[in-house]
């Protein structure tokens, strides 16, 4: 796995990043199809010391992405913590895997590299989805129920589309369109 280490207003030593590289290399045992993976630590001025870093890490297993973001008091705390919350969420994953009936477990197919550079601005998926008019505090459910840091819906109340999205400081964004 190719991983991508990031800091924001944070300095990592080399045997911090011998550590982390060390720490992440073992997610290969959850799920063997990982490609690359991007971990970001940074700092807050926070009132609780115990949330000042924070590290998120997301990896890419055949263009799924999956992340998990945690805080800690430092950093070596955060890293354990955040590739703990990912080793979890693999296994999740990995179960979804698994093939009933024929007994093949995706998650332990290999992947062969491949070298192909992808222009930087392509649309690589597409969803469709069936847009619902509900309020607020449906959408917000809903949002919550998938899991998702963001929903799309149409507000029962305006019938405009609207998009609610989940801040950092946990609080909800909703976003209303206009015609102009």
């Amino acid at each position: 796995m190719k991983l991508e280490i990031i800091t924001k207003n944070v300095e990592l030593s080399e045997s911090m990043l011998a550590y982390v590289n060390k720490k992440a290399t073992r997610l290969n045992r959850y799920l063997p199809i990982i490609s690359e993976g991007r971990l970001e630590i940074s700092t807050e001025d926070t009132k609780l010391p115990t949330e000042r870093f924070i590290a998120q890490l997301t990896i890419d297993s055949k263009g799924t992405l999956i992340r998990a973001q945690v805080r800690a008091g430092d950093v070596r705390t955060a890293v354990d913590n955040v590739i703990n919350a990912l080793a979890q969420r693999l296994n999740r994953f990995k179960g979804k895997l698994y093939y009933k009936g024929r007994g093949i477990s995706a998650a332990r197919q290999e992947i062969t590299p491949e070298v192909e550079q992808q222009p930087a601005r392509e649309v690589v998926k597409t969803k469709h989805f069936i847009v619902k008019p509900m309020s607020t505090e449906e959408a917000i459910t809903q949002m919550e129920l998938l899991g998702h840091d963001f929903f799309l819906f149409i507000t029962s109340d305006t019938d405009k589309l609207s998009l609610l999205y989940r801040r950092k400081d946990g609080a909800y964004g909703l976003i209303e369109t206009e015609m102009g």
